[in-house]
């Protein structure tokens, strides 16, 4: 305490450690498996990680790289888009790269938003939405997902836009629901954006992690170019999260605004890495479709494991998590589940609960994640099979 006030930012009076780092941190002390936090135990494809090296041996970035990215990622990314989606980006004004799509989606929150705006989003919510729209001194509204299907409800969307409605702060494929947009539901929210004129920013960092469906940026959609701000990310489809590499697409204006914000975050950051990544991003379709089908097959062996060591599995669409329901063991609190698993098998999860304000929705669901080894899955099915017996 100073002069009788917290030290704390009343803005973040609700924001404490991350439940990741708790959980991992639980991890660590009991010994356990970690399913909880969301990153691979193998590095991607060597031919990158051997670009990162070759590019820090040639001193590419190894000072202050561009503010807005280096060339040639901002032209990857540019290419990236057409290539899968047919949007034509201009490199040098509508393409930002950042420090992961977390600095992304501070830096376009403290953009875009005013004090008193309010942001729609799914819930639940990574959480760093809540917090990024809590900088922003902006109200975030949520969306309810509920189980099983998870899907939007669109005419209860439409009951919670008001005039101080900002943006509506979409992410597909979502975490930790797994849920993928519909092209149908994609329309219809697009329509909304236009007849309120909102802004729309979309978290699609698990584009290349979709089982059943199809991944489009809604960013594709008539009328929608000049209003969205699409967040994209190395991290998730190449496997290497440390890195940090993160984008921001959009027109011009839009971009510019960002820039501005982000500028005074980090400035710049992963100079060597983006030299890597521009050259991932131009992987051809074979590994691709062969990380999906890799992790297709993941998400299905941990799925039946869930089941049967007697969890309720709602089957993810995509990203690489899969949410359970715990009443089948007589529980209905996730997050005291959660914090007694490493005990009772050895194994680490992430509540549910966490991410959502609407505490009863989500009270008694548990995240696992499978972007992990076959051994270790396996290793995991096994310990998790003790709560059935």
């Amino acid at each position: 305490m100073t002069q009788g006030r917290p030290l704390l930012n009343r803005r973040f009076a609700e924001f404490g450690t991350t439940i990741f780092a708790e959980m991992s941190a639980l991890a660590v002390r009991t010994g356990s498996i970690n399913l909880g936090q969301g990153f691979p135990d193998t590095d991607g494809p060597e031919e990158i990680r051997e670009a990162a090296v070759r590019a820090l041996r040639e001193g590419k970035g190894n000072q202050y790289p561009p503010g807005p990215g280096v060339p040639e990622l901002r032209s990857a990314i540019s290419e990236h888009q057409q290539r899968f989606y047919g949007v034509l980006l201009d490199p040098d004004t509508e393409v930002l790269v950042t420090a992961g799509a977390t600095e992304a989606i501070a830096a376009t929150m403290l953009a875009l938003l005013e004090p008193g705006d309010e942001v729609i989003a799914f819930e639940p919510f990574y959480d760093s939405y809540a917090a990024c729209i809590a900088m922003a001194d902006a109200k975030r509204v949520p969306l309810t997902l509920r189980a099983p299907s998870f899907r939007p409800n669109l005419d209860e969307l439409r009951t919670k836009i008001t005039p101080r409605t900002r943006l509506l702060l979409l992410n597909t494929p979502h975490n930790p629901t797994g849920m993928v947009l519909t092209a149908e539901e994609q329309s219809a929210i697009a329509a909304l954006a236009i007849e309120h004129d909102l802004l729309v920013v979309t978290d699609e960092v698990y584009e290349h992690l979709v089982y059943e469906g199809t991944h489009r940026p809604i960013a594709a959609l008539p009328g929608m170019r000049e209003r969205t701000v699409t967040i994209g990310s190395a991290g998730k489809t190449f496997s290497f999260t440390g890195w940090k590499v993160g984008w921001v697409t959009a027109n011009g204006p839009l971009v510019s605004a960002v820039r501005t914000a982000k500028q005074y975050l980090t400035y710049v950051s992963a100079g060597p890495f983006q030299y890597a990544i521009a050259e991932a991003l131009r992987l051809p379709d074979s590994y691709f479709d062969s990380f999906r089908a890799n992790l297709r097959r993941k998400r299905n062996l941990l799925g039946d494991g869930l089941r049967a060591a007697g969890f309720e599995v709602y089957q993810p669409e995509g990203t690489y998590f899969i949410t359970t329901d715990i009443t089948s063991f007589g529980e209905k609190d996730a997050y005291a589940f959660c914090r007694a698993l490493p005990e009772r098998c050895g194994v680490v999860a992430i509540p549910n609960s966490v991410f959502y304000d609407d505490l009863d929705a989500g009270r008694s669901q548990v995240r696992f994640t499978f972007c992990k080894r076959d051994d270790v899955l396996q290793e995991a099915v096994s310990r998790l099979r003790r709560l059935a017996s």
